[in-house]
C-alpha cells in the first residue's frame, strides 16, 4: 500500500503525553496515512503500550531501541517513513490534522514544493488555554523570499517535508542540541522550495519535560555561532520560541530548581488530558474561523 503522508513519532518515557497525542491521531487517521513510531527503549510503559498498538495493526511501523540522541531517533523515523510527505508529531504538542491535510494536498498537487511551514501557537502547560500566543515566521520568510537574508529559522513542529527532498536538504545534524534550529537554517540556506501556510498546523506546549538536553549557555552559544557563520544568519540570532525553550531549561536545570514543587512548573497529571482537549478545540476553532492561504517562494 502506498501512503500519501507518514506521521512520525520519536518518543521516550513520556507515556501520559504520548497516549493523548497518539490517540488523537488514531481517532482522526484516514486511509492512505501511515504512523511510524521510534521509541528510545522507554522504561515507563511506553514500549509496551506501543507494542500493543502495533500488534493490533493500529500503527504501521514501530521500533524500540536505545538512541544516541533525539536527532538520531528522528532521523530513523524519517528514513523508515514510506509516505510521499513526512509530518513530525511531537508527543506533547497539539496538531490540527485538517490544516495538515490542507498542506499535504497542496504539496501533492505541486510536486516541486519541498517544504511547507505555517504559523503556530505556543502555550505553557500550567497556563492552559488562558494564555496562548501566536508565533509567526512570515516576516522572516518574506525577507528570505525577497533575497534580503540568505537563511531564517523556524520550528519543525509545523513542518511538512517531501521525503524525496531529504536527498537534497539531508537529515538532522546529530551533533546539534537545537536540531530544528540548525535544520531550518540549512533548509532555507540551500534554497529549498519552501511554501508558507498562513494557517496553524500546530500548537507548541512547553513544560519541564520538553527540555531534552542539560547543555549550558556556553554550549548553546557555541553551536549558535557556528550556525550563524555557516548559514549567514542575518535576522534573529535565536528565534523567540527557541529563546523560550532555553529559558525554561535554565530554570529547570538551575541548582535552585526543585522538581517536586509543582507551583507553575507543570499541571497535575490528572489535569493534562482535560487541558489538551481544550488545546485541540482551540486550535480547531481558530483554523475553522480563519481564511488562510499559501505563500509561494516565487
Amino acid at each position: 500500500m502506498s501512503f500519501s503522508i507518514s506521521y512520525i513519532f520519536a518518543t521516550r518515557n513520556r507515556l501520559p503525553f504520548l497516549k493523548i497525542t497518539l490517540q488523537k491521531l488514531l481517532d482522526d487517521l484516514q486511509p492512505g496515512e501511515e504512523i511510524v513510531v521510534v521509541d528510545g527503549n522507554s522504561t515507563d510503559g511506553s514500549k509496551e503500550y506501543l507494542q500493543q498498538l502495533f500488534d493490533c495493526g493500529k500503527i504501521h511501523q514501530f521500533v524500540s531501541e536505545p538512541d544516541k540522541n533525539q536527532a538520531h531517533a528522528w532521523n530513523k523515523a524519517m528514513l523508515m517513513a514510506t509516505g510521499t510527505i513526512i509530518k513530525k508529531i511531537m508527543d506533547d504538542d497539539v496538531f490540527c490534522y485538517e490544516a495538515i491535510r490542507n498542506c499535504k494536498n497542496y504539496m501533492l498537487e505541486n510536486p516541486s514544493v519541498d517544504v511547507i511551514i505555517s504559523n503556530d501557537f505556543y502555550s505553557k502547560l500550567s497556563n492552559g488555554t488562558s494564555l496562548v500566543e501566536p508565533n509567526s515566521r512570515l516576516e522572516q520568510f518574506n525577507k528570505w523570499k525577497s533575497g534580503t537574508i540568505p537563511s531564517f529559522t523556524f520550528g519543525d513542529v509545523h513542518l511538512l517535508i517531501r521525503k524525496s527532498a531529504l536527498a537534497y536538504v539531508g537529515l538532522y545534524n546529530t551533533s546539534y542540541v537545537m536540531m530544528d534550529w540548525e535544520y531550518s537554517l540549512r533548509i532555507s540556506y540551500s534554497k529549498a522550495n519552501i511554501v508558507y501556510y498562513t494557517g496553524y498546523n500546530a500548537l507548541s506546549v512547553t513544560h519541564p519535560q520538553t527540555v531534552t538536553s542539560q547543555k549550558n549557555d556556553d554550549f548553546i552559544n557555541e553551536q549558535g555561532k557556528r550556525a550563524v557563520t555557516f548559514y549567514e544568519l542575518a535576522d534573529d540570532y535565536i528565534s523567540r520560541w527557541s529563546r523560550i525553550k532555553i529559558a525554561i531549561g535554565e530554570v529547570i536545570f538551575s541548582p535552585k530548581y526543585n522538581p517536586t514543587v509543582k507551583a507553575d512548573k507543570i499541571v497535575d497529571k490528572e489535569d493534562i488530558p482535560a487541558t489538551y482537549d481544550k488545546y485541540y478545540d482551540y486550535l480547531a476553532e481558530v483554523n475553522k474561523a480563519g481564511s488562510f492561504t499559501f505563500i509561494t517562494k516565487n
